[in-house]
């Protein structure tokens, strides 16, 4: 099995949701009592989300950088970045490794595409919904037209994201809020829902919605084992 290296603490709360993703595909897929390799660098994110806020996407990008040397020096085969918003620095992880980043909008694309779907929902941060590192990639590689909330919604869920679940807090209220948010993207000609947030896993799941769930922390657990048990 190959040594993955997650760089984590983007939230530590969606980082215990990759660790057990993680080691209960190990299991599920090797048997008796297989787990993942994995090296874990979990940053303070109070660092990474004071530059997200700032606009400083190059300091955010060296916390990244650094974090993935720091991974590879370590003995890793390959990185993944937890956190959707933070594939933003993508770019800057290659730059500084020689190893695969084994990016989650291809794990999400291959996902959508296999299912068939072309125009889902996308929940996630303010910097996800808006910016085009993820929806463009996904525009580009995979012919997917993510829709996204309207102004208010994309404030309501980018608050959720990180006043609520990034802290460890669900409330029934900002449940609801999303799923409505869903309703309407649904109405407005969505057919899936992309969980575009490490987080919005601990919110909702499949069964809050009849349209197919793309949870992208599972979605990258799954392609980072199959990268690991592939020679």
């Amino acid at each position: 099995m190959r040594l993955l290296g997650l760089i984590g603490g983007m939230s530590w709360e969606s980082t215990t949701l990759y660790y057990r993703h993680l080691n209960t595909i190990a299991r599920d897929r090797l048997g008796g009592l297989h787990s993942a390799r994995v090296l874990l660098w979990s940053v303070d994110f109070a660092e990474v989300a004071d530059r997200q806020q700032a606009g400083d996407w190059a300091g955010a990008g060296a916390l990244m950088a650094d974090a993935a040397r720091r991974l590879q020096d370590a003995g890793a085969e390959a990185l993944m970045i937890g956190a959707n918003t933070m594939h933003k620095t993508a770019d800057a992880v290659r730059a500084a490794t020689t190893i695969p980043l084994l990016h989650i909008a291809d794990a999400t694309g291959r996902a959508l595409a296999a299912a068939g779907s072309v125009r889902p929902a996308l929940l996630a941060t303010r910097y996800t919904m808006e910016q085009d590192f993820y929806r463009g990639h996904l525009a580009q590689h995979y012919g997917v037209d993510a829709l996204v909330p309207d102004a208010a919604g994309r404030d309501a869920v980018h608050r959720i994201i990180y006043e609520e679940l990034c802290r460890g807090i669900v409330r029934p209220e900002s449940k609801a809020l999303i799923l409505d948010q869903v309703a309407r993207l649904r109405d407005g000609g969505a057919d899936g829902v992309i969980l575009g947030c490490t987080e919005i896993g601990m919110i909702m799941d499949q069964a809050d919605s009849d349209l197919p769930v793309f949870d992208t922390t599972r979605l990258h657990a799954e392609t980072a084992m199959s990268f690991a048990l592939t020679y």
